[in-house]
């Protein structure tokens, strides 16, 4: 593999797609000393050579660089823009300003007690020990708390790792409840050019639920994994001579390989996410991106356009690409929160959101220690937990968390220095029921 094909494979497929682990160093830096304005990353006309970020001479998601990164992926990729289209922004509803303070402090001062500890820890501890970039959190439709570190301001856009997913898999959820797209259907009936790919023989409901049978290893630490060869297919840049691997998304899915029977299991796989999103393409006649803005940011009056990252033929990356304002994935979490409506208006039948909050089948979701009794459906996570929640995940700490017993979405972007959520879980989780349970007490 050629070492700008491998840069881009480290930087985009690992911290997009997966949810392995990259390297981070054995003792990294806090989130106060690896702040990209602290670190003095790209600061200065021209930046000092040892403060340059750069594409794809250097691993530009490794920690702390990634810090800067993950709200800056348009210096580095080549994107595709969801439009939020040129109407006014439809403003979120705030709390008044002295209560919005006075919560703030309250939120900021709550305790809890993280997962295999008896230390307790405050909600704001918390915030810097999971390398928090901007949290924001709705209660009864009213932003009652926004906060931004590192890398993000207000009007900036940060990367949304696979929370894309939960995108990828709302809008063909919808598809579904609408009668457009049949989640019985084989994915050979929908997608003749699958020829004899694994994915050929697989239902649009197993793809949509990760539970399909197919060949695929996100082993890091391999340098033959399949993750690796996905990888230098969807990179944009130029591909070198000797290479002879498939071109593209869609054409490394034509040659995925069977392993194990479609419906046994939940297997998270990032190809199923690509491979849902050529369905969509394919049913809509219209890009992800574009259903995304027609169906999404701009009828929910977004503030700000998103972007997708994009292979070499402009396919965008539904598994992982979408970077975003933090406020516009509040809407999107509104949205859910309130069964497809928005700001008095109806975007997409509430069943859509009714069957996703019904969550998978827990029996064939294994292995996620974090979220004991959870499952997966449609390319989001149900905990199956008292409050009912669910919720788009990233890698890095990214969530749009929803709980529909305290009426409260919460939104976090982070850039923590390893992928595995797992290593955040354990105070992210229940620090937000923490958060939940004020809420419902005031």
């Amino acid at each position: 593999m050629s070492s700008s094909i491998s840069s881009f494979a480290l930087a985009l497929a690992v911290v997009l797609a997966g949810t392995g682990s990259l390297s981070a160093q054995s003792a990294p830096l806090t989130a106060q000393d690896s702040d990209p304005r602290v670190m003095g990353w790209m600061q200065g006309f021209p930046p000092p050579p040892d403060r340059l970020i750069t594409q794809p001479d250097s691993n530009y998601f490794s920690f702390p660089k990634l810090r800067w990164s993950v709200c800056h992926l348009r210096e580095f990729l080549p994107t595709e823009r969801i439009s939020r289209g040129l109407g006014a922004p439809k403003p979120l509803d705030y709390v008044a300003p002295h209560v919005f303070a006075d919560m703030r402090a309250e939120i900021d001062a709550l305790t809890f007690t993280p997962m295999d500890d008896e230390e307790e820890m405050t909600w704001e501890e918390s915030l810097y020990a999971n390398y928090t970039d901007g949290m924001l959190i709705l209660h009864e439709g009213k932003v009652v708390y926004e906060r931004y570190f590192g890398c993000l301001e207000e009007d900036g856009q940060h990367a949304a790792m696979s929370m894309t997913k939960s995108v990828t898999g709302l809008l063909a959820e919808i598809l579904v409840v609408e009668g457009a797209l049949d989640d019985t259907a084989l994915v050979r009936d929908i997608i003749p050019e699958i020829g004899d790919s694994a994915f050929a023989t697989a239902t649009v409901r197993q793809v949509m639920d990760m539970t399909t049978g197919v060949k695929y290893s996100e082993d890091y630490a391999d340098p033959n994994a399949d993750i690796w060869l996905y990888s230098a297919a969807a990179s944009p840049l130029p591909k070198p001579e000797d290479y002879d691997g498939p071109d593209g998304y869609w054409e490394y899915l034509q040659q995925v390989e069977p392993e194990g029977a479609h419906g046994e299991a939940f297997h998270y796989k990032t190809i199923n996410s690509d491979m849902l999103g050529w369905i969509i393409s394919r049913t809509t006649g219209t890009a992800v991106t574009e259903m995304a803005s027609e169906r999404l940011w701009r009828p929910m009056g977004a503030e700000q356009d998103a972007y997708q990252t994009v292979d070499g033929k402009g396919v965008p990356f539904a598994g992982g690409g979408i970077s975003a304002g933090l406020r516009d994935l509040g809407r999107l979490g509104l949205l859910m929160l309130n069964g497809g409506e928005i700001f008095g208006q109806r975007l997409f039948p509430a069943e859509v959101v009714e069957k996703i909050r019904a969550g998978g089948d827990p029996a064939k979701f294994a292995g996620f220690p974090t979220i004991p009794g959870g499952s997966y459906t449609s390319q989001w996570w149900v905990f199956h937990n008292a409050h009912g929640a669910f919720a788009a995940r990233g890698v890095h700490g990214q969530t749009i968390y929803v709980d529909p017993a305290a009426e409260m979405v919460l939104v976090r972007f982070a850039s923590f220095p390893q992928a595995k959520n797992g290593y955040i879980d354990p105070t992210s989780l229940p620090a937000y029921q923490a958060v939940a349970e004020y809420l419902m007490d005031r």
